[in-house]
């Protein structure tokens, strides 16, 4: 693309929070109820922002490192969140499981890790039909908690926009919670071995994880001996943790659009960081319109169907002044494609001379259907196509800067394998997904020190300069 063509990109004259609304888009639901969907549009626009601009000025800092191979991105969290299972608990449970997968890659790659959870905010899912059949009855499918509930009812599947009101509410006390684990004091680097789970007491991974654990313990000892402690060195005490979720639904999106008062340009508020998923990421459509004039960081998925042409060109819409930490592209491509798909974008992407941030999704390129009928992901392929990523950008010269994950806290058997062995038979013992199938706090924690390993092959190749201590 020319200089004149990525200007042409880039000129945001045309742009408003709602100027989306004259593209065409998919995925999008239909609500019969207009005028409803007015109020709420309207309510939302004079409620205070989720998230402000300096924190996700913030975030992009920090992503530039990444960007920069001096850290590296760890972004996980649930499939769908969902009203019902909104608690205290889960949300602890979760950021237990994170801040451990967290610690594990800092101290063993030696890399600050950039921390952004896909909660706060994941509500809305893209779906690969419209309808749902069960039987003789058709209905219209689930598309998460914003937009029509789950039960196979026909009152359940109409769109309400209400529920927008609703996700705000949740998303607010989520993240109340959220940022009191993170600088509380439950997040004190010498709590770390309080943060192991007590369902990890029989993994394989918790004997590793009590290892690393100590080994802190003891350089802690050691800090504290010289006067280095929680009162003295700031990031002992706290950790900075983001959200992110896909920018899906957008009267949602625009409604929590604002201008910043300080340094002007316009803010998605809704979480740090906004993402188009492969099934909008068209760039004449409004997905990537409405993304294109944010501040913020914004995910791109990218999978088999990317072209190297179409990358480029979407690149220069979402990133038309090739800043660092603005784009991170997220692979999703399955471990049987990775190896074809992956190297001519990369390729690409190094010929263009564009700053990016290259990032792995394993999850949704690997999900089957097992003989027991419930959707799975096995474990062994999610490992496979996080080994190729590394093995790909160790190949091409460039940096594996991340990891995507749909995770949680809880002891779900939801994806096969991992050193737990779970079969397709163990599926039904806690199923809880309403969407996507996810790794449990065994599986995420495993897959962590697997990463570690990766991180650890490149290190030796890392500038001493580069070594920095995490937050």
């Amino acid at each position: 693309m020319s200089d004149k063509t990525r200007a042409e990109a880039g000129d945001l004259s045309s742009w408003s929070p709602e100027s989306w609304r004259s593209k065409p888009i998919v995925q999008a639901p239909f609500y019969p109820d207009a005028s409803t969907l007015k109020s709420v549009e309207d309510d939302l626009c004079t409620w205070p922002p989720l998230v402000i601009a300096d924190e996700i000025r913030k975030l992009k800092a920090s992503l530039a490192g990444v960007a920069e191979r001096r850290a590296f991105l760890l972004q996980g969290g649930d499939c769908a969140e969902s009203f019902s299972e909104h608690s205290a608990n889960n949300i602890r449970d979760f950021f237990k499981v994170f801040l451990s997968m967290a610690i594990v890659l800092t101290y063993e790659a030696a890399l600050p890790i950039v921390k952004i959870g896909r909660i706060a905010g994941q509500f809305a899912k893209p779906r690969s039909s419209d309808v749902e059949k069960r039987g003789d009855v058709t209905l219209p499918s689930y598309r998460g908690d914003i937009i029509n509930g789950f039960d196979f009812t026909a009152a359940a599947r109409i769109p309400d926009p209400t529920r927008m009101r609703e996700v705000y509410r949740q998303s607010a006390a989520t993240l109340n919670l959220l940022r009191g684990f993170a600088v509380g004091g439950y997040s004190k680097l010498e709590r770390v071995q309080r943060w192991m789970l007590d369902f990890l007491d029989d993994s394989p991974v918790a004997q590793q994880y009590l290892d690393v654990a100590g080994r802190i313990t003891e350089a802690l000892e050691f800090m504290a001996a010289i006067g280095m402690n929680a009162d003295t060195v700031q990031q002992l005490n706290g950790v900075h943790f983001y959200t992110s979720h896909e920018a899906l639904l957008l009267p949602y999106e625009q409604a929590l659009t604002r201008q910043d008062s300080v340094e002007g340009g316009w803010y998605g508020t809704s979480a740090h960081l906004l993402w188009i998923g492969d099934r909008t990421r068209q760039p004449d459509h409004a997905h990537v319109e409405f993304a294109r004039g944010l501040n913020n960081p914004i995910g791109l998925k990218v999978g088999p169907s990317t072209t190297p042409d179409g990358l480029i060109g979407l690149i220069d819409q979402l990133n038309p002044l090739n800043e660092a930490g603005k784009l991170t592209l997220i692979a999703r491509f399955g471990s049987d494609k990775i190896g074809k798909s992956l190297p001519p974008l990369i390729r690409a992407v190094e010929r263009a001379g564009r700053t990016v941030i290259w990032s792995c999704d394993p999850m949704h390129g690997n999900t089957i259907t097992a003989n027991t009928g419930y959707k799975t992901r096995p474990f062994g392929r999610i490992l496979e196509e996080v080994q190729a990523f590394f093995e790909i950008h160790r190949t091409e010269g460039t940096y594996a800067g991340g990891v995507h994950l749909e995770m949680t806290g809880k002891n779900v058997t939801e994806c096969t394998g991992g050193a737990v062995a779970l079969q397709e038979a163990d599926l039904s013992g806690q199923y809880d997904t309403l969407c996507d199938p996810r790794l449990n706090a065994r599986q995420a924690l495993e897959l962590a020190f697997l990463i570690a390993a990766e991180l650890k092959k490149d290190r030796a190749q890392r500038p001493s300069t580069l070594l920095a201590a995490a937050e």
